[in-house]
């Protein structure tokens, strides 16, 4: 592997986080190792964030910066833009409000090229699984049982109940092969509906190895929740649409994302034309786990109608 060369693009999404955006610079900054580009997607910020990160390219930081700037249509058409311009053998998603660890022991990008660098001719391999903590250290969602398991996303996060978020690190013609579907009125689809999508066929390498630093902020992605999702309702039901056509999905998962398919199906008439149009966009086998979750989704929406709309 020729280390003059960068392996691996830092694909940061970003829609006013000029605020945030210097300490994930700092964090960059800091590795040991810079064989790394930082490609900073614009979901259309008017915080200055153009004029922040062309003033972090024109600085020595020892590693290669580029920009794009789009019209605002959130984080996913941000990493299918991001992605298709990647030109690395890796692509490692960082928010814009997170970081990587520092230092020279622990330094992120010096860890991904130390598990990366032997297994790059691995048949059936997407990526790397490897570990997000808090200020504090805690590890989010918990270690992973067995160290450097090579499986898929299912068994190893859905099956095994690691729901909480890690740091993906994928291969790039692996993950262009599986673009974000973008719905014309909707802003949100959340990353794991690729993520299942992907996970089979290709393993992925689970690692205990901390390497991204995570802050979750008010008015961001994880703390804004339902009140998104419930506008974005086609990605919802997609999402759940992945999940219920994967064979060996265990059965409580399933029975979660049907009911939430049904949930999201009653947000989608009421944003849609006619049921008949969202159902056609993103339909599935209405079989018995559908009439099952029927009454209890529609009771559910009801609800949330009523408490987030």
């Amino acid at each position: 592997m020729n280390m003059d060369k960068p392996f691996l693009t830092i694909l940061t999404p970003a829609y006013n986080r000029a605020s945030k955006l210097p300490s994930l610079y700092a964090s960059l900054c800091s590795q040991t190792d810079k064989g790394f580009v930082w490609l900073v997607v614009d979901d259309g910020s008017t915080d200055g964030t153009e004029n922040l990160v062309r003033g972090f390219a024109e600085e020595k930081s020892g590693f290669e910066i580029e920009y794009l700037r789009k019209e605002n249509g959130g984080k996913h058409t941000a990493l299918n833009l991001g992605i298709s311009r990647v030109r690395t053998e890796l692509t490692f998603i960082v928010d814009s409000d997170d970081r990587l660890t520092p230092g020279s022991a622990v330094a992120a990008i010096r860890q991904i090229s130390r598990e990366y660098a032997p297994r790059r001719q691995t048949e059936h391999l997407c990526g790397y699984s490897l570990l997000r903590v808090d200020e504090q250290g805690t590890v989010n969602a918990g270690s992973f049982p067995v160290d450097g398991a090579i499986s898929t996303y299912m068994e190893q996060r859905i099956n095994a109940g690691l729901l909480g978020d890690k740091a993906e690190v994928f291969y790039t013609d692996v993950l262009r092969q599986y673009p974000f579907p973008v719905f014309a009125k909707e802003k949100f689809l959340p990353e794991d509906a690729v993520w299942m999508a992907m996970s089979p066929p290709w393993n992925m390498v689970h690692l205990n190895r901390p390497v991204y630093i995570c802050e979750y902020l008010e008015g961001g992605l994880t703390k804004s929740g339902r009140r998104m999702k419930i506008h974005s309702p086609l990605g919802m039901m997609y999402r759940s649409k992945v999940y219920l056509e994967k064979d060996g999905v265990k059965t409580s998962v399933r029975l979660k994302m049907m009911l939430l398919y049904q949930i999201y199906e009653g947000f989608a008439r009421d944003l849609y034309r006619s049921g008949e149009e969202a159902e056609g966009r993103v339909s599935i086998r209405r079989g018995f786990l559908y009439w099952l979750m029927w009454v209890p989704g529609r009771i559910l929406c009801i609800i949330w109608k009523k408490r987030y709309a």
